[in-house]
């Protein structure tokens, strides 16, 4: 059974939240926390923020939930550049091996 992980971006709506984005970062586990806990934001106020950033994994076919942050847009930004040089980062490495 493999398990990927990946890092799905949401917005809060008035019919609930909406998926806009997604950051996938293969089976590296430990990659996909340490990166995860890099992100800002506050894992705290779930429920009364618009922006939310989980960390998903999948194990066979069906998506879980494993962690979840609320950031400001501020936040979101500085997050999604984060995300982005550490996936330029690891997909360029993987080519030199």
């Amino acid at each position: 059974m493999k398990t990927e992980f990946y890092i799905l971006l949401s917005l809060k709506t008035p019919r609930g939240f909406v998926d806009y984005g997604q950051y996938f970062f293969g089976d590296d586990r430990g990659t996909a926390y340490e990166l995860f806990s890099q992100l800002k934001g506050n894992q705290n106020l779930k429920d009364s923020c618009l922006l939310h950033i989980d960390l998903m994994e999948t194990v066979g076919e069906l998506p879980v939930k494993v962690k979840t942050i609320c950031c400001t847009l501020h936040e979101l930004a500085y997050n999604c550049k984060l995300i982005a040089k550490e996936i330029f980062r690891l997909k360029n490495l993987e080519e030199m091996e």
